[in-house]
C-alpha cells in the first residue's frame, strides 16, 4: 500500500475535503504551467491526478460506511 494512501486513510472527512481542494489547486497550477511551457516534469500532472482519485475514493468509502 502506498504510504501517502495510508496517511490519507487516517484522516477525517473534513480533512479529506480540505486535502482535495489543495490537490485541485495544485492540479490547476500545474496545468497552467504546462500550457505556458514552464513545467519541466510533466509526470507531476499524473501524480496529482492519482492523488485526487485516491482522496475521492476515500471520501466515497467514508460516505458509504456512514450510510450503513
Amino acid at each position: 500500500m502506498n504510504k501517502e494512501f495510508a496517511e490519507l486513510k487516517n484522516k477525517s472527512s473534513k480533512e479529506l475535503e480540505a486535502e482535495l481542494m489543495v490537490a485541485r489547486e495544485d492540479q490547476f497550477t500545474l496545468r497552467i504551467k504546462h500550457k505556458t511551457g514552464q513545467l519541466n516534469e510533466t509526470s507531476q500532472l499524473g501524480e496529482v491526478k492519482k492523488k485526487i482519485a485516491r482522496i475521492k475514493t476515500l471520501i466515497n468509502a467514508n460516505k458509504l460506511k456512514d450510510e450503513k
